[in-house]
Formats: structure tokens, C-alpha cells, sequence
């Protein structure tokens, strides 16, 4: 059976770009669903796949978080981890989505939970906005606020892997994946007329497909600072490529609960990888080079993300 995914709202749940990908379980909240049905509700996806890997939005409230913790707690489970993600919505479903598709994979729970942080770096994600009066996400000068007062005004902000903001334009994209994407997009109302999003972003970064989502994610609104925004995400689509990008990271054992994981963090018990071991890469068929540039994906932003003019160079070759 597939690991189990889990997400906190059904808009997350978002339809594979190609073939059959295992649903996204959705967990309630609590103002939504009683505790001791969420318990139930986990304790079965428990019985199902043994181990169960939820994402949520790092902006969640309080109390949600806190209901996700208790339900982990009364089942006494160490097979269910949390992980939260500093991504805006739509990306976070992405990311759900990669990890369904991993999922059916002979991939490790332990591997597959800590590949959520790897995975992330990979990940461009951003909006156009009609405004920025009320946008955190990036620093707005006092020029774009201002801006913001004109009629027609449209900024594009990216928040992942670097954050950006600037005014949208034929022509004007900011720095873009040097691997091949897929563009994911969702709107707060239909398209109409030109959009910069898919008639100057995606052929800027040279996507292979544009995937439209209505409508927007519920939280978006409040996370973009407006419920004028058209999100959009570019990730790797292919399941096979994905794969391999994880396999390529050198693999540790958590020193606290067993489980096998990459990067520095196991995301089931949250325990950090000894700084020492952190630090060493290993031999292994990649050599030790190879290895130690591949592990180091799991613990920052990939060299790909830090070269945007090498388009499409295949991000799972790292250290092979």
C-alpha cells in the first residue's frame, strides 16, 4: 500500500498531470470535525498504509496546528509526521501532489518525509497581484504602494526559492527554473484578455505544459493579502525525474526514532541528523563528491535554482 499523504484543505488536493496518482487525505479542522473523529479518521489511514506524512501551509492557525499535534499524541503514534511547509497554498499542493506520486514508490516513510525540504528548493512559486497594499510577502518600497493606488497596476511577486517583486509587462519575467517545470495556476475568477502569468511567464521559463486550477485556494487570499491574485507554481512533473533526485541524496539513519531519511532533519520524529555526520559524505557508486554535492540539496537551495541560464539541465544528475 502507498504511504499515506494527507493535506488540511480539499483545495490542496490538487488532479495529477498525468496518470493515476493515490488521493491526498484531508484532515479537518477543529471547528470542522470533533477530535475523536479526526483520531479515528488517522488511526484508519494508520491501519491502511502504516505510516501517515501531512502537509500544511507554515501559515495555519494556531489552532489547527494544535489539533494535528493532539490527534499525533492520543494515537501515540511515532508514524505520523507533520511537516509544516513556508510555501504559499497552491505550492503546497504541488509539493502534496509530488509526494503522492512518490509515494507508490519503493521509497522509505522516513525518505519520503524528509524529501518534502528537498523537494521545496525546487519549487518556483509566486502570484500577480493587483496590489500590494497588504502584502508581507516580499519588502514593497513606497513606490510600489503607491503603484498599487493606479488603476490596471499588476505586480508579480516570487517568494520561492528567492523572493522578488516587480511590475508585470511583456517581456518582464524575474530569473525562472534552469530545469524543466510544469506550470501549475489557479485564479480567483476566469481568465480574460492577455495574462501575464501564461502569456509571459511560462514561455519565459519555457515550461513544458500550463495546468489551470479554479479556483484559487481558500487561504490564498489571506496569504497574498488579496482576493485578487493568480498563483501560480512551476515544479517537476515527472515522477520518474523526482525519483531520481531523491535517490540521489545520500541517506542516513535517524539516531532517535531508526527511520531512514535524507538531509539533516527526520521528519517523522523531527530529530536533527549529529552535526558531524551532517557534515561527511559518503562513497558510495556516486563517489565521494558526487555524494557530498547531492546531499547537500537536502540541506539548501540546488545549484540549478542558483543558475537559472542553464535551462532544462536535468536536476536529478547531482554528483552522478
Amino acid at each position: 500500500m502507498p504511504i499515506a499523504i494527507a493535506v488540511t484543505s480539499s483545495d490542496l488536493v490538487l488532479p495529477p498531470p498525468g496518470g493515476p496518482v493515490p488521493e491526498a487525505a484531508v484532515l479537518r479542522p477543529p471547528e470542522e470535525q470533533p477530535l475523536e473523529t479526526a483520531v479515528t479518521q488517522a488511526a484508519l489511514l494508520l491501519d491502511q498504509c502504516g505510516h501517515l506524512v501531512v502537509l500544511y501551509p507554515d501559515s495555519l492557525p494556531a489552532a489547527y496546528v494544535r489539533r494535528l499535534h493532539t490527534v499525533r499524541s492520543v494515537l501515540e503514534s511515532d508514524r505520523v509526521a507533520l511537516l509544516p511547509v513556508p510555501l504559499p497554498p497552491l505550492a503546497v499542493g504541488v509539493l502534496a501532489r509530488q509526494l503522492r506520486q512518490l509515494s507508490v514508490s519503493d521509497l522509505s516513510p522516513g525518505v519520503l518525509a524528509s524529501a518534502a525540504r528537498l523537494l521545496t528548493h525546487y519549487i518556483y512559486a509566486g502570484a500577480q497581484l493587483s496590489s500590494v497594499a497588504r502584502c508581507d510577502r516580499v519588502d514593497v518600497s513606497i513606490g510600489a504602494h503607491v503603484s498599487s493606488l493606479v488603476p490596471g497596476t499588476r505586480f508579480g511577486v516570487l517568494v520561492n526559492p528567492a523572493r522578488r517583486l516587480l511590475r508585470t509587462g511583456p517581456g518582464e519575467t524575474p530569473d525562472g527554473p534552469g530545469f524543466a517545470t510544469r506550470l501549475t495556476v489557479a485564479r480567483s475568477r476566469p481568465r480574460t484578455g492577455e495574462d501575464w502569468v501564461t502569456d509571459t511567464l511560462a514561455p519565459g521559463w519555457r515550461v513544458q505544459g500550463v495546468q489551470e486550477i479554479l479556483p484559487l485556494p481558500a487561504d490564498s487570499r489571506r496569504w497574498w493579502g488579496t482576493p485578487r491574485a493568480v498563483e501560480f507554481a512551476a515544479a517537476i512533473p515527472d515522477p520518474s525525474v523526482l525519483y531520481q533526485l531523491v535517490t540521489s541524496v545520500r541517506r542516513e539513519e535517524c539516531h532517535w526514532c531508526g527511520l531512514e531519511l535524507i538531509g539533516d532533519r527526520c521528519g517523522f520524529c523531527s530529530a536533527p541528523v549529529p552535526r558531524a555526520d551532517a557534515a561527511i559524505g559518503g562513497g558510495g557508486a556516486t563517489g565521494a563528491t558526487g555524494d557530498r554535492s547531492a546531499h547537500a540539496h537536502a540541506l539548501g537551495p540546488p545549484a540549478a535554482a542558483r543558475a537559472p541560464g542553464a535551462r532544462h539541465a536535468a536536476p536529478a544528475t547531482s554528483g552522478r
